[in-house]
């Protein structure tokens, strides 16, 4: 059945409305997580963190779950961060883990009848999946000893409005649509004036009230764009959105020589480097 949760239509009255809505919303992950989480429940003595580690972090709504659970459930032995999924899993048991995450709700059950959302959200994660490809390729280039990170942090760099996506569709088509009709209006501009907020301050607001790993934080916050980690995340992201339709996006030689500048490549070595990731 579709959630009757879905029908906000009007704007929360700020940040703090919205981190409360979304901090005990409900979150719905895809299709092929919640069947591979049960194909493994089947089979839990035969399956490591690994093995599910892998699974759930081509989820970003998923990955998302479960370090906010491992967060809130962190030993008080453990004095440092889990920064990735598979570090949460070994942290939590695979027992404990199957506990936890009973049978989840999907995004198709949970956007039933809604197929522009549907579509709206798949558009989201698909951009995720390209950014967090881009981010890590970057990051073993520049031999970052964060490269895990930085892969997961472009995989949840925008999943502020996953979950507008999930939780008020038909204000998300209202971002979509004013887009649409004035391609030059900021992103920020457009958000503040339909929801009283800009998405990222929402973003790392739940970040901090989930108490997600600080690195991962950090390295999420494009206000830091400065430090090369921060950058590696940002790039990688708006190449991601840039060439979500082709490589002939009006911006692309821009981000070419930005991320030229991140690797210390010359632009067409740069390029030549962004298309063989893609392929």
């Amino acid at each position: 059945m579709p959630d009757a949760t879905l029908d906000l239509t009007a704007p929360l009255p700020g940040l703090g409305a919205w981190v409360a809505r979304f901090r005990g919303a409900q979150i719905p992950v895809l299709a092929q997580t919640a069947e591979a989480l049960e194909a493994m429940r089947a089979n839990e003595d035969g399956v490591d963190a690994n093995q599910i580690g892998e699974m759930v972090a081509v989820d970003p709504l998923m990955t998302l779950k479960v370090l906010a659970h491992a967060a809130a459930h962190r030993p008080a032995r453990v004095v440092t961060d889990t920064e990735t999924v598979t570090a949460a899993l070994v942290m939590m048991g695979i027992g404990p883990f199957f506990r936890a995450f009973g049978p989840q709700r999907s995004i198709d059950e949970h956007l039933a009848g809604r197929p522009e959302a549907l579509q709206g959200l798949d558009e989201v994660i698909r951009r995720a999946h390209r950014g967090a490809t881009f981010g890590l390729a970057f990051a073993v280039h520049r031999m970052d000893p964060d490269a895990a990170v930085i892969h997961e942090a472009a995989l949840l760099h925008d999943f502020a409005e996953m979950l507008l996506w999930c939780h008020a569709p038909a204000l998300a088509l209202r971002i979509r649509e004013a887009q649409l009709a004035d391609p030059g209006l900021r992103s920020s501009e457009i958000q503040r004036r339909l929801l009283n907020i800009e998405l990222p301050d929402l973003q790392q607001a739940l970040m901090k009230a989930w108490h997600l790993p600080e690195l991962l934080v950090r390295i999420s916050d494009d206000r830091h764009a400065e430090q090369a980690s921060v950058r590696n995340v940002l790039l990688a992201v708006r190449l991601a959105r840039h060439t979500a339709r082709g490589w002939d996006n009006a911006a692309l030689p821009d981000d070419v020589a930005d991320i030229a500048a991140l690797l210390n490549l010359a632009p067409p070595a740069a390029l030549q480097l962004l298309r063989s990731i893609e392929n």
